[in-house]
C-alpha cells in the first residue's frame, strides 16, 4: 500500500518508522506501528499527538510485549474522517475496525489523554477485553464542567471554517510557540520532542482533526457508565500535570473502588515522554500483577 505524500516528506525522521506500515480500515488509510514480541498491547495516544508520542515508550516495552500503536484519525499520518465520526464512539469503532483488520487482541491497553478515553469507550462497547486500562494522564471526565459546552461551542464552530486549520498551522511554524504550548502542559521536553509536535501542527490535515475531535467530544455518557468497566483500571497520573489535573484522578479513584490509583511526581501531562523508562516500568509492573507477564527481577544494581 502506497504511503501518503506527507509521510514521503517527513516519514524519514519520524521515530520508529522502520515498525511502521500503512492498512485500510474502516474506509481510511492508517499508519499503524508494530513491535516487540509477547501479549498484544495497545498504544492510543491523545488529541493533537501521534504515534511519536510513544518514541521512547514502545521500544522499552517491545521486550515484553507485541506493541501496536496507531496514529487515531486525521492525527499524523492517518487519514482524516468525517465531522461526526470524530467523536468518541465513531472514534472507537474505527479503531476496532482497525484491529480486527491487523488481527489484534489486546491483552493491555494503555492510553494517553483523550486516548484513554477512547479505550474506555471500547472496552464498554465490548470491542475489546483487555485485563486491564492504563490511563496516562487520562481525560475521563469532563473537563470544566460549567465551561465545557461553551468550548464544545467554539471547537465546532472553528471545525466548521476550513480556513482555520491553515492559519493555526502558519502561525504555528515558530518553534517558541509550540515550546510554549508544550511548557504550559507542565511538561519539560526535549527540543526533539518540541520539533516533532511543530511538524504535527504545521500540518493543516492535523489541526483539523484535533479540532473536530474537540468539536464532537462528549464525556458525560463515558463518565456514567465508567462503573461498567470490565477491565482493572489504573489511574496514573502526573503531579504536574496543568492540562489533565491529578485532581481528576483522585476523583475517579473515590468514586471507582476498583480503580488502582499511582501519583508520578515532577512530571507533567506529557510525562510519558520525558521520562519513558518510568512509565515502561509501571506498565510492566501492572502486567505482572495481571500475570501478563512474569515478575519483575529484582534490581541487580540496587543496593541490599
Amino acid at each position: 500500500m502506497s504511503a501518503p505524500r506527507h509521510w514521503l516528506r517527513l516519514g524519514g525522521r519520524w521515530p520508529n518508522r522502520e515498525y511502521s506500515r500503512f492498512v485500510t480500515a474502516a474506509g481510511i488509510q492508517w499508519h499503524v506501528q508494530e513491535l516487540g514480541t509477547g501479549p498484544d498491547l495497545l498504544l492510543l495516544h491523545g488529541t493533537g499527538a501521534a504515534t511519536h508520542s510513544w518514541a521512547g515508550l514502545a521500544p522499552e516495552l517491545a521486550s515484553s510485549f507485541r506493541v501496536v500503536a496507531p496514529d487515531l484519525p486525521g492525527h499524523g499520518f492517518t487519514d482524516l474522517v468525517a465531522g461526526e465520526n470524530a467523536s468518541l464512539p465513531g472514534m472507537a469503532a474505527a479503531t476496532a475496525a482497525l484491529l480486527e483488520e491487523i488481527g489484534v487482541r489486546p491483552q493491555l491497553v494503555v492510553g494517553h489523554s483523550a486516548g484513554a478515553a477512547v479505550l474506555a469507550r471500547m472496552c464498554l462497547d465490548g470491542a475489546i477485553h483487555p485485563a486491564g486500562l492504563v490511563s496516562l494522564n487520562g481525560a475521563l471526565l469532563p473537563f470544566g464542567r460549567m465551561t465545557a459546552p461553551f468550548f464544545s461551542g467554539a471547537a465546532k464552530l472553528l471545525a466548521a471554517m476550513p480556513a482555520i486549520p491553515y492559519l493555526v498551522a502558519l502561525h504555528a511554524t515558530p518553534r517558541g510557540t509550540v515550546e510554549r504550548l508544550l511548557r504550559q502542559t507542565g511538561s519539560d521536553v526535549s527540543p526533539e520532542v518540541v520539533e516533532r509536535y511543530r511538524s504535527l501542527v504545521r500540518a493543516p490535515k492535523h489541526v483539523a482533526a484535533a479540532l473536530r475531535m474537540m468539536a464532537n467530544w462528549d464525556l458525560e455518557g463515558l463518565a456514567r457508565e465508567l462503573p461498567d468497566l470490565e477491565p482493572v483500571l489504573y489511574l496514573v497520573a502526573c503531579a504536574n500535570d496543568l492540562a489533565v489535573p491529578a485532581a481528576q484522578a483522585r476523583e475517579l479513584a473515590a468514586r471507582l473502588p476498583g480503580a488502582r490509583l499511582q501519583l508520578v511526581p515532577g512530571l507533567g501531562h506529557l510525562g510519558h515522554e520525558e521520562d519513558p523508562a518510568l512509565f515502561a516500568t509501571i506498565v510492566r509492573e501492572i502486567a505482572a500483577e495481571l500475570g501478563l507477564i512474569d515478575a519483575l527481577a529484582p534490581d541487580a544494581a540496587a543496593p541490599p
